[in-house]
């Protein structure tokens, strides 16, 4: 903010905005805490980087007041994918009875022959996928067009499920 505007015109937009900015996020967010947390990131951001036209700040807060929002669902999405897999891994730890053993060998020989009988452009395409590198990586290591991908990929898993109610078939 300009050295003359500075803290008096700050004080003066958060008084006059705080209160709805907070009700705003509170209502997307639905948790009043994270809430004036994520507000103040709000006013930390119109403090370091002010539109050019302060006029106009009702509506440059609510951009980036949305923008927040988004940022705050997208990590916590992430940590509830971090806790998940976490707990996937403390279950997988714990010892398994002989017929979970067995029933889990069973799966793993089935999903096996099943990926051998892709062809090895599928079948690397899906393990790729299965470890968690991206569309990017895939493309670059199966040398094909990263645009293609996504669409690989759809039909690779689509060939899988059609050999495994295949396979589940022929043991019934």
């Amino acid at each position: 903010m300009p050295q003359e505007e500075g803290p008096a015109k700050f004080q003066a937009l958060f008084r006059e905005h705080y209160p709805s900015v907070l009700r705003k996020i509170t209502l997307l967010v639905g948790d009043r805490a994270a809430a004036e947390d994520l507000t103040q990131d709000v006013f930390l951001r119109l403090y370091r980087n002010p539109p050019e036209d302060l006029d106009r700040a009702g509506a440059w807060l609510h951009r980036v007041l949305t923008r927040i929002v988004y940022d705050h669902y997208r990590k916590s999405g992430r940590e509830a994918n971090l806790t998940e897999k976490l707990q996937a891994m403390s279950e997988e730890r714990s010892v398994p009875s002989n017929e979970t053993a067995v029933i889990q060998n069973w799966e793993r020989e089935v999903v096996r022959n099943v990926l051998n009988k892709l062809s090895e452009r599928d079948r690397n395409a899906l393990l790729m996928k299965e470890k968690g590198y991206s569309h990017a990586e895939i493309a670059e290591a199966l040398q094909v067009n990263p645009k293609i991908v996504g669409t690989l990929l759809m039909r690779a898993t689509k060939r899988l499920k059609k050999n495994l109610l295949t396979e589940e078939a022929m043991e019934s």
